[in-house]
């Protein structure tokens, strides 16, 4: 996020204390990071939790790629969406932000891109990732847009967004355990015993939870703020008159 619309700016007086989801957030992405990182810092594909399909050589560098690159993302979009950060320190907030887009989201996009469209577990994942993939660099590529043409309230709001689809990957993981818990009773009434219908049942769902709900949550935020910042301005007109 390279700029913020100086209206929406935040009270001068407001502290990094005080935005109480700032800490979980940072928590959330270095736990994250801190179990499922090192796994493909060994450059081992037998530590993968991908399988390559039909051993395709290509695929796991590609997927050491898109990780590596995504975890950029995630830390440089934790920063951004931060606004004693933002405030305290816009040049970094600036170049932070192209960091971001061109460094993390860009090439993350596009090697996930293709990663996702020939992933092993299944085509509800394929199509979920293949979506995914799209609206994260379009979400990105229209924040910049607007940014270019000096629109920064529509900016953030597109940068919001491609934040949300960033933080998929947490929330996916996390969709896992009751969709695991829902599902696998059924393992030999629904799926017919077949642990590969089952599992590709449970990645399906997660893949497409994950994304979904947290862009949902993303965009009721959004339209919550814009009541809540239209309330006041609406409020000295009456008085006035």
């Amino acid at each position: 996020m390279t700029d913020i619309l100086t209206a929406q700016r935040e009270p001068a007086g407001t502290r990094w204390w005080r935005r109480p989801w700032v800490a979980p957030l940072f928590l959330l992405v270095a736990v994250f990071l801190a179990f499922s990182l090192p796994r493909y810092l060994t450059f081992d594909p037998a530590q993968s939790r991908v399988p390559a399909p039909g051993g395709a050589s290509w695929h796991y560098p590609l997927l050491v790629a898109h990780v590596l690159l995504a975890s950029i993302a995630m830390i440089t979009g934790s920063l951004q969406v931060w606004p004693w950060f933002r405030q305290r320190y816009p040049l970094a907030h600036k170049y932070l932000g192209r960091v971001y887009v061109f460094v993390g989201v860009l090439p993350a996009g596009i090697s996930g891109f293709i990663v996702g469209a020939n992933s092993p577990f299944g085509p509800i994942n394929q199509v979920s990732n293949v979506i995914l993939a799209v609206l994260w660099l379009g979400f990105t590529a229209a924040a910049v847009h607007a940014a270019r043409q000096r629109r920064f309230g529509e900016h953030r709001k597109w940068m919001i967004r491609s934040f949300a689809l960033t933080m998929s990957i947490i929330t996916n993981r996390l969709w896992g355990i009751p969709v695991g818990l829902w599902l696998e009773p059924q393992l030999e009434t629904t799926f017919g015993g077949s642990v590969v219908a089952l599992s590709q049942a449970v990645s399906g769902l997660t893949a497409w939870l994950g994304w979904t709900v947290t862009l949902l949550a993303a965009e009721w935020w959004l339209q919550r703020r814009k009541k809540r910042s239209v309330g006041p301005r609406q409020a000295p007109a009456v008085a006035v008159a």
